[in-house]
């Protein structure tokens, strides 16, 4: 037997003998996760659908617009090769390890994903081939994900050089050129930061009405990198994001942004960060719309360990039900172990407020137009609060992209794909 067969046994056996995630466990009591079958492809609704990476399934990479994309050492490798997955797998840690940021508790879907991974994407950011660049040049690319099977489980590992500048924008949505089927889909991703890189990521997710999606991203900063992770995501039949951010280097920084859309969906969004150095930052902020009898739950925890003197941290969580009956969740929650430390927190939920929304009917706008714009201009100030650069959301196209996922989320009959 090699190593690969034997290692995916081993993950197979770890989740026979520990379980799945209980329905009473803290982390997903609001919104329990399918069982383990689900997610091995063990359910009798489990159907092939096989899609060719030429078809644009799987990783793609793609550069920006005229920005520099060099640099940039990318391997796609087959986890069912035993050299492959030891170079997809190498430094990684093993699923059940209990850390600072608490990840113990979402191990069982790490075992899932350790069994069912085939494939994988490597991405090593600031490499020697661009010597002759300046290390003050950005490195812009586009990563695209489509899935190739009815079940997942695809792994993508991204390492930024120490004083790099990378600009990454990662989409995961639903074309009818890959599977056309509901997907059910198991994503690891590892973030490692080097010393005083920094890396502006905004992240697209928006499954099929009917898929049942678990994304985890786990990063882990040198000192004095910086991570600016901004998700926009859409609900789906089952849809959680569960971010990592260790900032255990002195002067590391992190800053998170939600904007999350549930039209008679579910979508869960979870952000643990873990401040274990000095002079460390992090800010948590997510604003949430929920319509019809969507499911949505927001979780912010932020531990601040003996050793942090000077961590500076920040969560705001805000929930705007816009039609119908939803159920919302906000749960903001600090951690502090440090006399020497300047931390705030707050959760608002509620409808819009009528001042502003009279103010704008007072422009000559109907009160549907007023909704929008008022909540365009929310989603707009996220985003320019999470990017350090303010250049940075007029070249993404950020502004574009809020005002499409806001008129279809207000919209009378929004589109089921956009939750």
């Amino acid at each position: 037997m090699d190593s690969a067969r034997a290692d995916i046994l081993a993950a197979r056996h770890r989740l026979d003998t520990r379980g799945w995630i209980p329905r009473n466990a803290e982390a997903f009591r609001h919104l329990p996760p399918p069982a383990a079958e689900v997610w091995l492809g063990g359910t009798p609704s489990a159907t092939a659908c096989a899609t060719h990476p030429l078809a644009g399934a799987g990783w793609t990479l793609h550069p920006i617009g005229h920005g520099s994309h060099g640099r940039v050492d990318a391997r796609w490798l087959d986890a069912r090769d035993a050299l492959q997955r030891d170079e997809l797998f190498a430094g990684l840690p093993m699923p059940g390890g209990v850390d600072d940021a608490g990840d113990s508790d979402a191990a069982p879907f790490a075992w899932a994903h350790r069994a069912l991974c085939q494939r994988g994407l490597r991405l090593r950011i600031g490499g020697t081939s661009g010597a002759e660049r300046g290390p003050s040049d950005t490195v812009w690319l586009q990563l695209r994900h489509q899935p190739r099977s009815a079940v997942e489980a695809p792994l993508l590992v991204i390492e930024v050089l120490a004083g790099v500048h990378c600009v990454l924008v990662e989409t995961h949505d639903r074309q009818e050129l890959a599977c056309q089927q509901p997907v059910v889909q198991n994503l690891q991703a590892h973030i490692r930061l080097g010393e005083g890189a920094t890396l502006q990521h905004l992240r697209i997710a928006t499954p099929g009405a009917s898929d049942r999606i678990a994304h985890h991203l786990q990063a882990r900063l040198g000192p004095g990198a910086r991570y600016e992770h901004a998700l926009l995501a859409s609900g789906s039949g089952y849809h959680l994001q569960r971010n990592v951010i260790c900032l255990h280097e002195k002067g590391a920084a992190a800053r998170s942004a939600g904007l999350l859309l549930a039209a008679d969906a579910v979508l869960e969004h979870q952000v643990r960060i873990s401040h274990g150095a000095t002079q460390t930052a992090s800010s948590i902020e997510d604003l949430v719309l929920a319509r019809g009898a969507a499911r949505a739950v927001v979780q912010a925890h932020t531990r601040i360990a003996p050793g942090a003197a000077g961590a500076d941290v920040r969560q705001g969580l805000v929930g705007i039900p816009t039609g119908g009956q939803p159920k919302l969740v906000l749960r903001p929650h600090l951690e502090i172990h440090h006399d020497q430390v300047q931390a705030r927190h707050g959760a608002t939920w509620g409808a819009l407020p009528q001042d502003a929304l009279f103010y704008a009917r007072q422009r000559g706008l109907d009160e549907r137009s007023a909704r929008r714009l008022i909540v365009e201009g929310m989603a707009g100030a996220l985003m320019q609060r999470c990017f350090s650069d303010d250049r940075l959301v007029g070249a993404l196209g950020i502004e574009a992209l809020l005002r499409d996922v806001v008129a279809r989320h207000l919209a009378p009959h929004a589109e089921a794909v956009h939750g």
